[in-house]
């Protein structure tokens, strides 16, 4: 059985200010094409039986220049539906809604984005995990997306409720490896540089 990697995207202006990017198509910076180059050294040497990417250019750019060329684009990758929250950052929305947190509290539906829930988040998540579980009888598979995306995924690789991705700090440029111990998924890296 191979390990599933998760490999989050390069540094954007907005990651780097801290603003919630859902579906808003950035470019990555110069920071994170660096990023993504740096991530070619950790993922050589394995043997890939399948590689998604999310359909975000964020995502493939890291892929591309991680050198997956063979990468698939998976729509259920995608980030995080953050409907009237896209584009704000966690303390402005905490200026007008004390306490709020985006893993319990969900996000509410902007003019022309729905917004997403936790849950189905998570159900995204589930349907991913649903297609890698036999790759994964082949070989390592590997997933470039996104941080608040790649945390829910991890929660529920672990068996976790979606909300439990607030665990699993993510940086941007970062390459974690999710394995097995005695059959149980378990995480044997997380937040790797080079």
């Amino acid at each position: 059985m191979g390990d599933l990697l998760l490999a989050r995207h390069g540094e954007t202006e907005w990651s780097r200010s801290g603003r919630h990017t859902g579906r808003t198509d950035l470019p990555l910076t110069a920071t994170g094409e660096d990023q993504a180059k740096s991530l070619a050294p950790l993922l050589a040497g394995r043997r890939y039986s399948l590689v998604l990417t999310s359909p975000l250019l964020r995502a493939r750019r890291t892929a591309e220049l991680a050198g997956l060329a063979d990468a698939v684009t998976e729509p259920d990758l995608r980030e995080w539906d953050y409907g009237a929250y896209e584009g704000v950052t966690t303390a402005e929305i905490r200026r007008t809604r004390p306490g709020w947190d985006l893993w319990t509290d969900g996000v509410p539906p902007g003019p022309e984005l729905p917004g997403e829930s936790p849950r189905q988040v998570g159900e995204r998540a589930d349907r991913v995990l649903s297609r890698v579980t036999g790759a994964m009888e082949e070989g390592d598979v590997l997933l470039v997306a996104h941080g608040h995306l790649l945390r829910v995924l991890t929660a529920r690789r672990l068996g976790l409720p979606p909300r439990e991705g607030r665990l699993f700090r993510l940086e941007t440029g970062t390459l974690c490896r999710l394995s097995l111990e005695h059959g149980r998924p378990v995480i044997e890296e997380w937040n790797t540089r080079p």
